[in-house]
């Protein structure tokens, strides 16, 4: 069953994106839990961390490099990067994705 990543990805849900290229999108979170709140997800369907695979690596190699390419573009002094993982993790949507969040003083330990 498609998640709401992939109907984002389809272009059947609207979303405010940032960055698309052929392996990747970002967009505007839509519970944004900071001034500055996008998520980077691969369009490749990765249900979530545990079930990344070694010939994934050049992908997450990728997503990595996106990430801080996005937090430049936006011009934050520092930023956070977060993946949940599984319903104990924190994660609601199993489609792996990385939640770029910065634009205010970052707080440990996190949540």
């Amino acid at each position: 069953m498609p998640t709401i990543f992939d109907k984002i990805i389809q272009k059947e849900i609207p979303a405010n994106i940032h960055y698309e290229d052929d392996l990747c999108l970002a967009f505007d979170d839509i519970n944004p839990q900071a001034p500055v709140h996008i998520l980077l997800i691969p369009k490749k369907t990765i249900p979530n961390h545990k079930t990344i695979e070694l010939s994934d690596q050049n992908l997450i190699g990728h997503l990595m490099l996106k990430a801080k390419e996005i937090a430049l573009n936006k011009k934050l002094e520092g930023w956070r990067l977060v993946i949940n993982c599984g319903k104990a993790g924190g994660q609601t949507v199993d489609h792996l994705h990385i939640h770029i969040l910065g634009g205010r003083q970052m707080q440990w330990p996190p949540g």
